[in-house]
């Protein structure tokens, strides 16, 4: 069969207009409003962000990923990527094309998971891009190991009674609701036993108790929290999905947030070997050329190759997503993808940053916050050495061991087969010396 890499013509156009688009309307947000983008629009930024949100639903391009019953144009998760590699450039951009993240991730498991009330009170206006969602799992004394979680949601007659404590909440503090990971049946498995449910977060009981930066934040004006739910009260319809159900859906969750991450990752990463590149043909220096240098040269071939490959595997875990529309049988891929990540960012933006000499360790270029970025990534819906053990077990399974003593690649055994296989045609051979 043949292969082909190239994007239709009908969608290549809509690229191209995004490229545009993002680089004239919306990277401008970034320099001047970089502290507001999952903050909900005051009447100022109301006048300007919203003409933009109109523009990209006219070409076609708001949510491309949901079905056109969410409101999307259902062009599923390959496209997506494709458009993500351009929306990575910038912090506005995923919010102006409807497809910025916890909220993607959020909006898909309300779309498979939610009642038709949920998906109206919350997944309607979420995908409007009027609110904004925090998905609240981790807890502090367990990082991201759910089975050591001690939030509890108790069931009180038609109410359910979370307690407990989340840590790392992301955007919680302009979020308007939550979605919220806690045990509902202590006696069985962690695999069985947890729940998700959705809370308004003006429910009384929901203290965020402190909002916790990333390094070179000033303490208190981060966006990932340390939350307090300190006998919330939700009614029973909270509920998302059935009673124990919390590790599908979490599963759901987290499979569509690593490979988004992933693809806008390609954009960070492309941005950065640019700029390596526009600063290794300007920059003179010992008699030459930073391009002519060949430890540069080095940089920029080995970040080319990094990336393109890195670009690869994504487009293709993207593709088998579509074509299986179930995370988990994808679930190798993309693991891998999530453990390459913040390698490739990390390497391509240090090598950009080193080019750029001491302007690059400067707050005046974007590399450090790009480092500190592949650091989060590390982190950021699993740590990587966890998923390093999930693409280990799912290779495995692929594979069994010898039963002999001698691996099945052992040359002396395979040369004897070999021997045994041809014997007739060797005695022949010696027959006629």
């Amino acid at each position: 069969m043949p292969w082909d890499f190239e994007t239709e013509p009908e969608f290549q156009a809509k690229l191209d207009w995004a490229d545009e688009f993002v680089r004239e309307e919306v990277e401008p947000l970034d320099l001047l409003w970089p502290d507001l983008v999952f903050t909900p629009l005051d009447d100022r930024l109301r006048t300007i962000v919203d003409p933009l949100k109109q523009e990209v639903r006219r070409q076609r391009l708001w949510a491309t990923h949901l079905g056109p019953e969410l409101g999307g144009e259902g062009y599923g998760q390959l496209k997506l990527a494709l458009l993500n590699e351009i929306l990575g450039r910038s912090s506005w951009a995923p919010i102006v094309f409807g497809c910025q993240a916890p909220d993607t991730g959020n909006a898909e498991i309300i779309a498979h998971y939610g009642t038709p009330e949920q998906k109206e009170r919350y997944l309607r206006p979420l995908l409007e891009g009027e609110i904004f969602s925090c998905y609240s799992m981790t807890e502090p004394h367990a990082g991201a190991d759910p089975t050591l979680f001690t939030t509890r949601a108790t069931k009180d007659g038609d109410e359910w009674v979370i307690d407990g404590w989340k840590f790392f909440s992301s955007n919680a503090k302009t979020a308007s609701f939550l979605i919220v990971m806690a045990v509902t049946d202590p006696d069985v498995s962690a695999y069985a036993g947890m729940s998700m449910f959705l809370v308004p977060a003006d429910t009384a009981g929901v203290d965020i108790v402190r909002n916790v930066g990333l390094g070179g934040e000033h303490e208190g004006e981060g966006s990932h929290a340390l939350i307090h739910y300190d006998g919330v009260r939700v009614p029973a319809d909270a509920l998302l999905g059935g009673e124990g159900q919390a590790f599908a859906i979490a599963q759901t969750r987290l499979g569509g947030g690593r490979i988004h991450h992933a693809m806008r990752t390609i954009g960070m990463a492309t941005r950065a070997l640019d700029m390596m590149c526009e600063r290794a043909l300007s920059r003179t220096t010992q008699g030459g050329l930073l391009a002519d240098k060949q430890f540069v040269q080095g940089y920029i071939a080995d970040s080319y190759a990094q990336l393109v490959q890195f670009r690869l595997f994504v487009l293709y875990t993207a593709w088998s997503i579509d074509k299986h529309n179930d995370y988990k049988k994808v679930r190798k891929d993309i693991a891998a993808v999530k453990v390459l990540m913040p390698g490739v960012l990390h390497d391509i933006a240090w090598r950009a940053m080193q080019v750029h000499g001491a302007l690059g360790v400067s707050n005046e270029m974007p590399f450090a916050r790009m480092l500190l970025g592949a650091s989060v990534l590390g982190l950021a819906d699993g740590p990587t050495e966890v998923h390093k053990v999930t693409i280990a077990r799912q290779v495995l399974r692929d594979h069994k061991a010898s039963d002999d003593l001698w691996p099945t690649a052992h040359l002396p055994k395979l040369r004897a087969a070999a021997r045994e296989k041809l014997a007739e045609h060797l005695e022949h051979e010696v027959g006629n010396l």
